[in-house]
């Protein structure tokens, strides 16, 4: 492993700060309790044929419930469970559309994912790599895929990771810890309802919920913040307040988080995201934390970034009694916290967004060593 001082780091191939993008939008979404009964009918005509599935990838946590159940599978359609215990992988992107090319002479007619943020990211990313060849690893970086994916569903289980209406598939590959960042990414439907997110454990619920507001805070106060990002990142952060912070309903709790994780992933479709999650990225890749925990973990330590936002977020946590791990990092070496560093400081959308250009006179290797041997 490289140590820090001869780390170069990579430019990413992007457009992320192009003056003018033409972003997708998730061109059709359903809302309401009870609205998952709808996917039947939404994906009748999208079928071609008895011989071409669709393919329903599902977090293993509902194989027992009766939303399986509920899943509308006819003729060949196929349902995978899949554990969300660990971050999605490039690798195991690559064996799902191996398994689904060699189980079916056709092409399917679509991708389905049930399930939080893992779901979905894998969701999107086997919906792309179906239409387009090599690993999944070849397409991790900013506007690399070039052909479009297969017609693709999203409906999230539990709020707050904005990936049912993002352009990208966070994906942890052999080298990185990187989304395929494309406007092939987007779903083309999504179902959202709030039923489906009913007895998610607290710690979970805090996590991804906060993955949400942190979101709102980078793309606030980033270089790349623009009028149609504020408008849904002042909106999202609202919701999240109310969520977090006011006393209401359970139901009324359900339906504001998941517009609060609707809007703060459209926040950063014209924007960007921050310091937190770049260096969350270095935690998941290294040591496998979730994406919401790893955004926790880092942000607590960035009021030199966000004291609004920290302050916030602390508030929350009070509230809720959420106790952070600690000693994470400590039985880390050198090694492992430069292999750390190196992800995190490769995000340089991102850290542009959050400093501007001359970002690498603000974040150095050793900062953020710094930052990371607090967690």
């Amino acid at each position: 492993m490289e140590t820090s001082k001869e780390m170069e780091i990579k430019n990413i191939p992007t457009r992320a700060s192009q003056k003018f993008r033409n972003f997708p939008m998730v061109p059709r979404v359903v809302f309401g309790n009870g609205s998952f009964d709808q996917l039947g009918d939404i994906l009748l005509p999208k079928r071609k044929n008895s011989d071409a599935p669709i393919i329903f990838l599902v977090d293993d946590v509902f194989e027992d419930s009766e939303l399986h159940a509920r899943i509308p599978r006819i003729f060949s359609d196929q349902i995978i469970f899949i554990s969300a215990d660990e971050e999605p992988k490039t690798q195991q992107v690559d064996a799902l559309v191996r398994q689904i090319k060699e189980s079916f002479q056709e092409m399917p007619s679509g991708i389905v994912g049930i399930g939080g943020g893992t779901l979905l990211d894998l969701a999107k990313a086997v919906a792309i790599l179906l239409n387009n060849s090599g690993s999944a690893a070849d397409y991790q970086g900013w506007d690399l895929v070039h052909r479009e994916s297969v017609y693709h569903v999203g409906i999230p289980t539990i709020s707050g990771t904005g990936a049912e209406v993002s352009r990208t598939t966070v994906l942890l590959g052999p080298e990185k810890k990187l989304g395929i960042n494309s406007d092939y990414t987007t779903f083309d439907q999504v179902i959202l309802d709030p039923e489906l997110t009913k007895g998610v454990p607290k710690e979970q619920w805090f996590y991804t919920g906060m993955d949400c507001f942190i979101h709102c805070i980078e793309s606030l106060n980033g270089t790349y913040l623009n009028a149609f990002s504020q408008s849904y990142g002042e909106k999202a952060l609202d919701l999240c307040k109310e969520v977090f912070l006011d006393t209401i309903a359970e139901e009324e709790s359900r339906n504001k988080l998941m517009m609060a994780s609707w809007h703060g992933g459209m926040s950063i479709a014209y924007s960007q995201v921050g310091v937190a999650h770049a260096m969350s990225y270095g935690l998941g890749y290294q040591l496998g934390i979730k994406h919401g925990l790893g955004n926790c973990l880092v942000f607590q330590y960035l009021e030199e970034f966000y004291p609004e936002g920290v302050s916030i977020f602390n508030e929350m946590r009070k509230k809720h009694q959420i106790d952070l791990p600690k000693g994470v990092c400590a039985g880390l070496t050198e090694n492992d916290l430069d292999a750390m560093i190196y992800i995190a400081m490769g995000m340089e959308p991102l850290w542009e967004n959050a400093l501007g250009p001359n970002w690498k006179s603000v974040i150095t290797p050793a900062k953020l060593k710094s930052i990371y041997r607090k967690i």
